[in-house]
């Protein structure tokens, strides 16, 4: 997967990778500290389709469960199935364990997320 600073952020702390017409969907390297250890990762369904700003799945921590939104309307063509065994790997690798992948039907959308940067702001006002 990409670097940081090649993704797109959400306010709620998914990153979102493209490759061409897909979008792989994670959790940000602040969300997974904030979160503690990852526990269970509730996948969607392949071929599910959701539209941008929706709840598509969820992640459970030693200290809570966590919403997952796309940022893209889609329909989830693949997920991270090694999660399901290793849920951890989103503490190891958290922009390398993506949790599902979405075919979007309006790229467009892509433009009202935020940039690495635009997101280390933001990180930065919640810290205040």
């Amino acid at each position: 997967m990409a670097k940081p600073e090649d993704l797109k952020f959400l306010k709620s702390h998914e990153w979102i990778s493209v490759e061409g017409n897909i979008a792989y969907v994670g959790i940000s390297d602040h969300a997974q500290e904030e979160l503690g250890d990852i526990v269970f990762v509730e996948l969607p369904e392949v071929d599910d389709e959701f539209s941008a700003g929706e709840e598509v799945t969820n992640v459970e921590s030693v200290k809570a469960a966590s919403p997952i939104y796309t940022a893209v309307s889609g329909k989830v063509v693949k997920v991270n199935e090694e999660l399901e065994d290793s849920p951890e790997l989103i503490n190891e690798k958290p922009f390398e364990a993506f949790i599902f992948a979405i075919e979007m039907t309006d790229p467009s959308e892509l433009d009202k997320c935020l940039s690495y940067s635009e997101y280390q702001k933001v990180l930065e006002e919640e810290g205040e």
